[in-house]
């Protein structure tokens, strides 16, 4: 799977059969045979070069959209969060950031150098990859609305720079190739024109009144169908509370799935597959999921 003297050159913590749930915001599921933090891009160039290109490869963030199953991950598991951490201004005025990067801290970044647009991120709780790979949004607006071009990252440890053009976006998906992942972006925000005051603070305070904040979830596990909502849907379902094993239906939120007693990853998506049957079979509305879920089942 990797070449054993790599161990001794890496500079980021690689270790063997990590449990995921120390790493996903469900807190729960199986473990990741080879999980890795390089220490910065050249690290993670570096182990790159020197794996076996048949191995498969997770990327990670923050893990909040996210649910590995309890047999856990084949391959390896790379984690960017906070390592592929560089975040500047450059000099016509775009941002650069890598993919580690949280959203929340990119949106006080936009906010301290006077930039407009940028508030919506501060309520993703994800990181600029994450909100890449799948154009997160909030509050109306989406992560590629502002993206100007990417830095892609290969298999083979290559780098490449792709203008946002070059890529098909939709309502919450990307399509990008396999074993190829983004490593940063330069997004362009505008210049704000008037002393208005960010609405980071406001947003967050909407978002904490209708979504259970700091409770273990994923956020929103369901995309929300063309013309309706998923919460709206689960809710008149009557599914508001409803819990299989230790996961439950938020009673705040419908469309989130809170970890209230130790729950399996299988409790999380025998309720996801029962929220899917239940909404299907009263409504006959398909609900896809926003939320990656993979890994191998017990």
């Amino acid at each position: 799977m990797m070449n054993m003297a790599l161990q001794t050159t890496l500079r980021g913590h690689l270790v063997h059969n990590e449990p995921m749930g120390k790493h996903c915001s469900w807190r729960t599921g199986g473990a990741a045979e080879i999980y890795f933090e390089p220490a910065d891009k050249q690290d993670l160039i570096l182990f790159l070069t020197q794996t076996a290109n048949d191995v498969p490869v997770t990327w990670i963030g923050l893990g909040s959209n996210l649910l590995v199953r309890d047999g856990g991950l084949k391959g390896i598991v790379i984690s960017t969060l906070n390592k592929l951490n560089d975040l500047r201004l450059l000099d016509n005025g775009n941002v650069y950031a890598e993919s580690g990067v949280t959203c929340a801290k990119l949106a006080r970044f936009c906010q301290k150098h006077n930039l407009d647009g940028a508030d919506f991120l501060a309520g993703i709780p994800g990181t600029v990859g994450g909100a890449l790979a799948m154009n997160a949004g909030a509050f109306g607006f989406e992560t590629w609305q502002f993206v100007k071009s990417v830095e892609i990252v290969n298999r083979l440890g290559h780098l490449e720079s792709r203008e946002s053009s070059e890529f098909k976006v939709s309502y919450r998906s990307v399509e990008l190739a396999h074993s190829e992942w983004f490593s940063a972006s330069v997004f362009c925000f505008p210049v704000k024109t008037d002393d208005e005051e960010s609405n980071i603070k406001p947003l967050l305070a909407k978002r904490n009144a209708s979504q259970p904040i700091g409770l273990p979830s994923c956020g929103s596990v369901f995309k929300n169908p063309q013309g309706d909502h998923a919460a709206r849907l689960i809710e008149a379902a009557g599914l508001k509370g409803f819990c299989i094993g230790g996961a439950c239906i938020s009673t705040k939120h419908a469309n989130f799935i809170i970890n209230e007693n130790n729950a399996s990853a299988t409790d999380i998506e025998a309720l996801i597959t029962e929220i899917q049957h239940q909404v299907k079979q009263k409504f006959n509305i398909e609900l896809n999921t926003e939320v990656r879920i993979m890994g191998d089942k017990l």
